[in-house]
């Protein structure tokens, strides 16, 4: 990924509605004590990916994740479904995003619940992974993928720090029809998701990387309604959205979130879960 995509998906996570600050703000409304909560606490404010801890629990389930195993997720975030992983199933993980202020702030509230023992997180490229080969059990992601450019970059690192043997287990956006030239470039200046390709794509490039698929599962009509849902819930933080970064930023994120749910309700962008075995 070259550095001019790196400083917008950077930028695009530094001033996104939903931070750490904000997770904070929701838990202290809640009555829930900062200094002193527990993952408990915190797994249900933390979860920013499609679907909250129900799909971070089928993930984990379809990719058959033990307390044994050492798990990796590519492009991380803040950590929500790391920390459930271990608190929950009680394995190892290892979290890697490029976007340090979302690594500094998963470092931060994984401390505050006492899991640095077994998450950490390191600050990283998923197209260059400075990860060890044949290191990890499993690797997962959440609709993370859609922001990197090199879709067989990334699948073939996942397939180099696998061990043989070892799951890769995902979701991503997805094309349901060929994009039009101008949908493709206004996804990419405005989401910064890039070579958005179909879900077959995907399938091809992990067989490509010695992978067996073992399970494909299609998340388009559930994806497009918690999208609505998702919209909603953003244009309801407007009041702090402003306060933190502007009018301005509130404006362009509205609608730029607003055209990517709109091509999920005219079903030209969908979601896949993929779990594959390296062989």
């Amino acid at each position: 990924m070259t550095d001019a995509l790196k400083r917008g998906v950077v930028g695009f996570y530094d001033t996104h509605p939903i931070n750490e600050d904000e997770i904070l703000t929701k838990l202290a409304a809640a009555g829930i004590d900062v200094g002193t909560m527990s993952e408990d606490d915190l797994q249900a404010f933390d979860q920013d990916h499609y679907g909250g801890i129900e799909v971070v629990r089928e993930l984990a389930k379809a990719a058959s994740i033990t307390a044994g195993d050492k798990v990796l997720d590519v492009c991380s975030g803040m950590g929500g479904p790391a920390r459930w992983l271990a608190h929950n199933i009680g394995c190892s993980v290892t979290g890697l995003d490029f976007t340090r202020t979302r690594v500094d702030s998963a470092e931060r509230l994984t401390q505050r619940v006492g899991l640095s023992d077994r998450v950490s997180f390191v600050h990283g490229d998923a197209t260059q992974m400075p990860l060890p080969a044949a290191s990890f059990d499993v690797v997962m992601s959440q609709e993370s993928w859609l922001h990197v450019p090199g879709k067989p970059a990334v699948i073939g690192q996942c397939a180099q720090v696998v061990k043989p043997g070892g799951r890769i287990a995902f979701t991503d956006v997805v094309t349901r029809r060929e994009l039009p030239a101008a949908v493709s470039e206004r996804l990419a200046a405005g989401m910064h998701a890039h070579d958005l390709g179909s879900a077959q794509r995907y399938v091809e490039l992990l067989e490509a990387n010695g992978c067996e698929i073992l399970s494909q599962e299609d998340l388009s009509a559930f994806w497009r309604d918690v999208l609505v849902e998702r919209l909603a819930m953003y244009r309801s933080l407007r009041d702090t959205t402003v306060a933190k970064f502007g009018e301005a930023r509130y404006e362009e994120y509205d609608a730029v979130y607003a055209h990517f749910v709109g091509l999920f309700v005219d079903g030209v962008l969908g979601g896949v879960r993929l779990v594959a075995r390296r062989g």
